[in-house]
């Protein structure tokens, strides 16, 4: 069976939200791989730039006359030099010339092409046969800040992590249960509610910060009940929204509040101590590893996890590593470009302690890879929604894991208790 690329053929396609975005199929002589972008609504800083000036159409036009020649020809089964080549086509540091998402597209697409050659599905090939883990799915089930337009939460996701389920399936069920259950409770609760959702399927109310505590709190406790075992919850604050760089304070327009690095750091301690809270994603801006590290130095039995923070970047990682400034990263491939890198990123988290997630965009597609991706990396979450078709795209090819690995699959091991 030969990996080598006999062809590279890139699309414009959209997604979940009706953007343009790009989609690359990679042809090899006995395998085939294909793999769309998604994009993010809030970035980091630290982030690849998408694409190059001129859009998804110039990608296009990358991929067909600057990237396939040098990339034809390649074993598709050697992913480093594959990443390497895409590097060292672009130059830059951040995939400004041919696009990061251009990038990310023809690596996942290159991999899965390389399994498909071997005759062996994407988790296998990436993992070996040990790769037997399931990640737990954490949800989004009330959404805020950048992700919803009218009265919302200042606070961006409210989020499920139900980490007692013994079976993959059994915890995406669970999500699933409270996602409705919310959307009963927002119901009785305001009469004007139109079940309103986010792009991630997320519902979107007109409630404050506090409310929407208290009804995912009491949606996880019904349904931890209903189930049999632990509901956990969790925040991503998506702080570096709510900064004001100029006046050095966070401010939280819904509250009608400001509230500075001190007073933001107690805030998001009160709350973990009022709500038990097991996952909290970048309650601080992007560049305030000190106020990480003092949070770090305060909180037990919680995931403090860096989006933002980190970028996926291993220098970013690193320093964040040396000032002990979390335990958790998120792993979003399109943030850093390629394959390889992010693997890198994962590998020196997971030699530090940190757990890595593996995560969406906002504005995903249908595209399966991050479930693979999950599973091959051995990542304990996966942050991936609950509803809406590109969430459950790869909430459905988990279950189909699952179900391949039989006997041979469990629950991975996550450190909260």
């Amino acid at each position: 069976m030969s990996a080598i690329i006999e062809d590279i053929i890139a699309r414009k396609v959209f997604n979940s939200r009706g953007e343009e975005t790009i989609e690359v199929d990679v042809i090899t002589g006995s395998g085939f791989g294909r793999a769309a972008a998604p994009a993010g609504e809030s970035r980091g800083k630290a982030e690849v730039v998408y694409y190059p000036q001129g859009g998804v159409d110039q990608a296009l036009k990358k991929v067909e006359e600057l990237i396939a020649p040098e990339l034809v020809g390649l074993n598709a089964g050697f992913q480093e030099e594959i990443d390497r080549t895409l590097h060292e086509i672009d130059s830059s540091r951040d995939f400004r010339v041919i696009g990061g998402n251009t990038a990310f597209a023809i690596s996942l697409a290159n991999a899965e092409a390389a399994a498909n050659s071997n005759g062996a599905l994407l988790f296998q090939y990436l993992g070996g046969h040990i790769a037997n883990e399931l990640p737990y799915p954490l949800g989004n089930t009330i959404s805020g800040g950048k992700h919803t337009k009218g009265k919302s939460p200042d606070i961006q996701e409210f989020l499920a992590l139900p980490f007692g389920a013994e079976t993959f399936f059994e915890a995406a069920s669970a999500n699933a249960q409270i996602h409705r259950k919310i959307g009963a409770i927002l119901k009785k609760k305001d009469k004007l509610f139109s079940g309103g959702r986010s792009d991630e399927g997320a519902w979107v109310a007109n409630i404050e910060n506090l409310d929407a505590f208290e009804v995912l709190a009491r949606a996880c406790e019904e349904v931890g009940e209903e189930v049999g075992f632990e509901c956990g919850f969790g925040i991503d604050v998506a702080a570096s929204s709510l900064w004001n760089n100029k006046e050095k304070v966070y401010v939280y327009e819904r509250e009608k509040k400001k509230r500075n690095l001190g007073e933001q750091l107690e805030f998001i301690l009160e709350l973990i101590k009022k709500y038990h809270l097991v996952y909290v994603e970048d309650p601080l801006h992007e560049e305030d590893y000190e106020g990480f590290a003092e949070l770090m130095k305060k909180v037990k039995n919680c995931l403090i996890c860096g989006d933002d923070l980190f970028a996926t970047n291993n220098e970013r990682l690193t320093r964040g590593i040396k000032m002990r400034a979390a335990n958790a990263v998120i792993i979003k491939v399109n943030q850093v470009g390629t394959l390889t890198d992010a693997w890198e990123t994962v590998e020196i988290a997971k030699r530090n302690g940190y757990a890595p997630v593996m995560s969406h965009r906002s504005g995903d597609t249908c595209d399966w890879h991050i479930a693979h991706l999950a599973v091959a990396f051995k990542c304990p979450v996966i942050k991936t929604g609950i509803v809406e078709g590109a969430r459950i795209a790869k909430i459905n090819e988990l279950i189909r894991i699952e179900e391949f690995l039989g006997d041979r699959a469990k629950m991975a091991s996550l450190q909260i208790l």
